[in-house]
């Protein structure tokens, strides 16, 4: 169990303030936000490189505040994952057992194995692909066995097909040894892929912690909801709750959400793009919530296709459809279509 208490840490004109966190022995625990908000210097505190102005990180019940890095049995992989350019793979692996005084290649050929990088341990890091390094990166650290494994953006480098099998290799390192892993990222996608639970930090502070499920279909606020691609994230007010079912007037419109707000309350509705659903005459469903709007723009993207529709000047709202349905509805820009959603759907904060 890691546990941070009241954690304060003053950098140049930044603060890390009052961070409390607790993770599971074994959890894959994940630390999303967007770019300087403190995810690294969180890590590089629990890894003993810097010291906090306050607080406290106790790991496995002991508490570490003072021991240097090296005592404190954290393997950390860095973005660039520092794998030192005069050695080969084998070398670089070796590295933090030599450091410790133990030398044992039966247990880099074995990690190597693992990690399916027994033929490149003869090569020298400049010659390795990003995924390479990063494996090589992986097995540096897993060779010495560490309690808590470190990952600072592991993925951002990596082209997408390489992403996709380092996501694999880090969820089997974790479900295979019980590793508790502390991941940091930017990426939405792969924090709901991997992580047990997730902590998104904002500006210094921890704003929310709970399941993937959890952050990403009930952001505790309209800056969470926007950070995790809730699209819709709708200014109104109650006007009517009835057995739990709420009427919220959005500029105007007005919508039926599942949510104990009073009335009178100023509230954001949040609403996800792929819970909305789009048809030509309207759809025989349990939907609360059907709108006719107009079609203002309807953009490619791959798998999905992407739908802003104009709610009757009141507001715009955001959907994702399938490449097929996009077809099938015949959708064109300017043209009418009928938006459809559940009470159930609708997040209010």
């Amino acid at each position: 169990m890691i546990k941070i208490k009241g954690l304060h840490r003053n950098w140049k004109e930044f603060r890390l303030a009052g961070i409390d966190l607790n993770i599971g022995d074994g959890e894959y625990f994940v630390i999303l936000g967007p770019t300087g908000a403190g995810k690294t210097l969180l890590l590089e505190l629990i890894a003993g490189f810097y010291q906090p102005d306050e607080g406290e990180i106790s790991i496995g019940g002991e508490n570490v505040i003072g021991l240097p890095p090296e005592k404190r049995n954290i393997g950390f992989v860095y973005q660039d994952y520092s794998l030192f350019p005069h050695m080969n793979a084998a070398k670089n692996i070796e590295f933090g057992m030599r450091m410790r005084g133990v030398k044992n290649s039966d247990t880099v050929k074995k990690i190597a194995g693992y990690l399916n990088i027994e033929h490149l341990l003869h090569r020298h890091s400049q010659t390795l692909s990003g995924g390479e390094q990063q494996r090589v990166a992986l097995a540096r650290v897993l060779v010495i066995k560490p309690d808590v494994l470190l990952l600072d953006e592991p993925l951002s480098a990596l082209d997408p097909g390489t992403q996709d099998s380092t996501r694999r290799i880090l969820k089997n390192i974790n479900n295979d040894s019980k590793l508790t892993v502390i991941h940091v990222t930017h990426d939405q996608t792969e924090a709901r892929i991997l992580a047990d639970r997730i902590a998104v930090m904002m500006d210094g502070r921890i704003v929310q912690v709970g399941t993937p499920d959890e952050v990403f279909d009930k952001p505790v606020n309209d800056e969470v909801a926007h950070f995790v691609g809730v699209e819709n994230v709708l200014k109104g007010e109650v006007i009517e709750n009835s057995n739990g079912v709420a009427v919220l007037d959005i500029g105007g419109t007005m919508l039926e959400a599942v949510s104990e707000c009073a009335v009178g309350d100023t509230v954001y509705a949040c609403l996800r793009p792929e819970n909305v659903t789009l048809s030509k005459t309207g759809v025989n469903s349990s939907a609360r919530n059907s709108f006719e709007c107009r079609l203002l723009e309807v953009e490619r993207m791959g798998a999905l296709v992407r739908v802003k529709a104009d709610m009757d000047g009141g507001f715009l709202l955001n959907a994702f459809v399938t490449n097929q349905s996009a077809d099938e509805l015949g959708l064109v820009c300017g043209e009418p279509v009928v938006v459809s959603f559940k009470a159930s759907a609708v997040h209010v904060v």
